[in-house]
């Protein structure tokens, strides 16, 4: 029963093609370096040794965090020279941080695109040992969770929603083992996985509770006095933990737009988890049902919205959120050009009317659109202008043309 439950995940996981897909080859044609970035467990192995594979070249896979494929790099220069014709994977290559000052010569030797394709679950700009520069020689691109615009018919936006993007947890076959399957990737990042990342040690019950507080306030606007005090510790260990976890790709931190307008405005960012089946497990709450009565149902959709349009919005567009010090609000600002082109609003019911702050904001950012994005309904202008959406309408149809 176990056996057949994998494979159907492993064959519902294969089915889902990847956006970046296209966009990563592509780049293997430019560039001799490619990075696929993002969290653990999200697919970036599978897709890096599928998009290695496609090279008429051939293709060596090294996972670095392997003792054997250590060993292989125990001289790396020489062993990679070796590879030199070949399209070399190098996985988790966080592991190894030296590994770029190696690459820079290579690289500089044999100036063909598509030698390497690196994975890697920190920022490198946060991983020790990492000050080799690859610029022009390498091309970053994140992998994130499965977005909603990569899902296979069979799963619906709702149970995208629920469990979040994460392979296993989102084509596992029942809640209880998408469930399990999230607390034992919550448990592994907080005990190993960051300390393993960033080559540092951190507190794993201060980790824990501060992830867990930024779950019960997800979407609000961070005060870092405040989980200071909660944790007892000071503000620059919050901003330093901070860091780590936006650096592992498990946080965002949208910031407020304040150019150009005359008024005394937040400044201060506002967190989200970024996964909406973490941001539910670390809250507790256990099926949709529970998530429909939990106080934190707003919080979570709005997240979930913010999450897919930063997948989904192409490299033109920026986002922020807009709030005065007397309360009017916009959820979302999208910004082109160094203008604002567009405000949501982000509702969990179709006929939710957004406040009288809403409207003010408009009135303050001057945006050629405005919309308001719910789970479902009718797609409608309403008498001040605004459209009335869905997210599916908005990413589908809207999105582009903004």
């Amino acid at each position: 029963m176990i056996f057949t439950i994998f494979m159907v995940n492993v064959y519902l996981c294969g089915m889902i093609k990847r956006r970046l897909e296209d966009e990563i080859t592509r780049l293997t044609k430019q560039f001799p370096a490619v990075a696929v970035l993002g969290p653990r467990q999200v697919g970036k192995t599978t897709l890096a040794k599928k998009i290695a594979k496609q090279q008429k070249k051939g293709a060596v896979y090294l996972d670095v965090e392997k003792p054997t494929d250590q060993l292989k790099l125990s001289d790396a220069e020489a062993y990679l020279q070796s590879k030199k014709d070949k399209c070399v994977v190098l996985d988790e290559v966080q592991y190894m941080p030296g590994l770029f000052s190696i690459l820079r010569p290579l690289i500089d030797e044999k100036k063909k695109p598509g030698r390497f394709i690196l994975t890697g679950s920190a920022s490198p700009a946060l991983v020790k040992g990492v000050s080799e520069s690859l610029a022009g020689r390498i091309a970053y691109t994140e992998l994130p969770p499965i977005g909603f615009t990569e899902l296979p018919k069979s799963i619906s936006m709702q149970r995208h929603w629920f469990r979040g993007g994460f392979p296993d947890a989102l084509t596992a076959k029942t809640d209880a083992l998408s469930r399990n399957w999230l607390d034992n990737f919550i448990k592994s990042y907080v005990e190993r996985d960051l300390n393993q990342l960033f080559h540092i040690t951190f507190s794993t019950p201060l980790v824990r509770n501060f992830w867990q507080m930024l779950a019960y306030n997800n979407g609000a606007v961070l005060n870092a006095e405040n989980y200071a005090r909660a944790l007892a510790v000071t503000n620059p260990t919050v901003h330093k933990y901070l860091d780590y976890l936006e650096g592992a790709y498990l946080i965002r931190r949208l910031h407020p737009w304040f150019a150009n307008v005359n008024k005394r405005l937040v400044k201060s960012p506002k967190i989200y988890i970024r996964d909406s089946g973490l941001l539910h497990r670390l809250a507790g709450i256990t099926d949709m049902d529970e998530l429909k009565g939990n106080v934190l149902i707003g919080a979570s959709w709005e997240g979930y919205v913010i999450e897919q349009i930063a997948q989904a919005k192409p490299e033109t567009l920026s986002m922020f959120f807009y709030r005065t010090h007397n309360g009017a609000e916009v959820d979302l600002v999208l910004i082109k050009k160094n203008k604002p082109c567009a405000v949501i609003e982000i509702k969990t019911s179709a006929a939710a009317t957004p406040s009288r702050g809403f409207y003010e904001c408009q009135g303050d950012l001057k945006p050629a659109k405005s919309f308001i994005i719910s789970p479902a309904g009718e797609t409608y202008p309403d008498n001040k202008g605004s459209i009335h959406c869905s997210l599916k309408y908005f990413i589908l149809t809207e999105l582009s043309k903004i």
